[in-house]
């Protein structure tokens, strides 16, 4: 089967709007569709596309298995968040690499001049020469070889999960389908050898490869469709913030949080969950309250896609509890909004705003005529693409830009007191 659709006709940016939230990949037998989030910008080769979609994968895959809210899907087919990707594209990946199917061997035992002896085999079955020193030497030994045997059952169960896993997500490496596989025996039994042979293999690929077997023929079992297989989030916007948390933020943020409490005439005090800052990051003894903001204003202008007045009135929340509570300096506490935008395409490209990392204005309360600088909350947006390549191990150096975005509060003019 000759697959006509390119890899770059499968690939959409989503507004998160409306509709159009869904990050991951949606499929079905017909076609399939990798969904990007807002400010991704697309590799322009098909070998630098395939390692963006890879990357998106791994990035669902690490923070959908740790935040159960992620997992709750919106959409109606119940599985759609537990298709097996990696198990699927591990099978593609280890047949292209393998060149063929696994093949079993069969250990037999042969008489020869060289190879792999067996010495307790060829004492009992082979005749020595005496030396006159009384030593023996063996003209011929029993040794071991290995016979390939293509018509095992392990065989017949690789030759099913690779058809089925080309079906699936051949699209993403090669324009064709391998043949349709022959008999094959019934999901149970197979799961059966394959875990045998899990057990008694020390081959670290062969353990990856029969496991991923495995998760695929356990999924096949309890879909409930045969046609439509998703893998992704609606939820994206959580993914944003604990990238930007393990990208920026400090490991014991717990202790900035502020907290509140009920104090009852009647019945015991009851403490109320505290606020949580999504990321708080220290640099050069500074510190920083992000908040991860999973909205559209770097990709659209619209001033309606900014953060509103509940956000802004928790940022100032929480630098009046660091400032008060935990004696942070003024000087030293900054508070920002951290968006995504596409560095390359975004509507302020044109004045200068083309850097992973930019400032895009600031918002105040104007409550606070002379306000510090943690009270002018910063806009910083960040390239999607960049935060989902490098939130692991975020270089030094990004942490300055992030800095030095934040800290032009105070090189801008200062705020003018509001009109009343």
């Amino acid at each position: 089967m000759i697959i006509q659709k390119s890899l770059r006709e499968r690939c959409h940016i989503n507004r998160n709007e409306e509709g159009d939230r869904f990050v991951g990949l949606k499929a079905d037998t017909d076609d399939a569709v990798i969904y990007f989030p807002i400010g991704y910008q697309l590799s322009e080769d098909d070998d630098n596309l395939r390692a963006d979609i890879m990357n998106l994968f791994y990035v669902l895959a690490a923070f959908m298995k740790e935040d159960r809210l992620i997992e709750k899907s919106k959409l109606a087919v119940p599985e759609a968040v537990n298709f097996p990707i990696h198990a699927y594209l591990k099978i593609i990946q280890d047949f292209l690499r393998r060149g063929c199917y696994y093949i079993d061997v069969n250990p037999q035992l042969k008489t020869d001049i060289k190879g792999r002896v067996s010495w307790p085999h060829t004492v009992r079955e082979q005749r020595a020469l005496v030396q006159k020193n009384g030593s023996l030497i063996f003209t011929k030994m029993t040794v071991r070889s290995v016979m390939p045997d293509a018509d095992k059952k392990i065989t017949q169960i690789h030759r099913y999960c690779v058809y089925e896993a080309f079906d699936k997500m051949g699209w993403l490496y090669v324009p064709y389908m391998p043949q349709k596989p022959g008999t094959c025996p019934d999901h149970r039994e197979a799961v059966y050898i394959l875990e045998k042979k899990l057990a008694s293999t020390h081959n670290d690929m062969e353990q990856e490869l029969f496991l991923s077997m495995v998760s695929m023929l356990n999924y096949i079992d309890t879909k409930s469709s045969d046609k439509q297989y998703f893998f992704g989030t609606d939820f994206f916007e959580r993914i944003w913030e604990k990238m930007i948390d393990k990208a920026f933020g400090i490991q014991d943020k717990d202790r900035y949080f502020p907290r509140s409490r009920w104090l009852l005439d009647y019945g015991p005090d009851r403490t109320k969950t505290p606020l949580q800052p999504d990321t708080v990051m220290i640099y050069n003894d500074k510190v920083y309250i992000l908040d991860a903001k999973f909205y559209r204003y770097g990709c659209s202008g619209n001033t309606n896609h900014l953060p509103g007045g509940p956000d802004i009135n928790k940022q100032l929340t929480y630098g009046e509890y660091m400032e008060r509570a935990k004696g942070i300096s003024s000087e030293k506490l900054y508070n920002a909004f951290v968006m995504p935008f596409n560095k390359n395409d975004n509507p302020f490209f044109e004045t200068g705003l083309a850097d992973n990392i930019g400032n895009i204005g600031e918002a105040v309360g104007d409550w606070k005529p002379d306000p510090k600088n943690y009270e002018r909350v910063q806009g910083i947006v960040i390239d999607t693409r960049f935060l989902m390549y490098h939130y692991i191990g975020m270089p030094d150096q990004q942490k300055r830009l992030l800095a030095e975005a934040i800290e032009k509060v105070e090189s801008r003019t200062p705020v003018p007191k509001p009109i009343i």
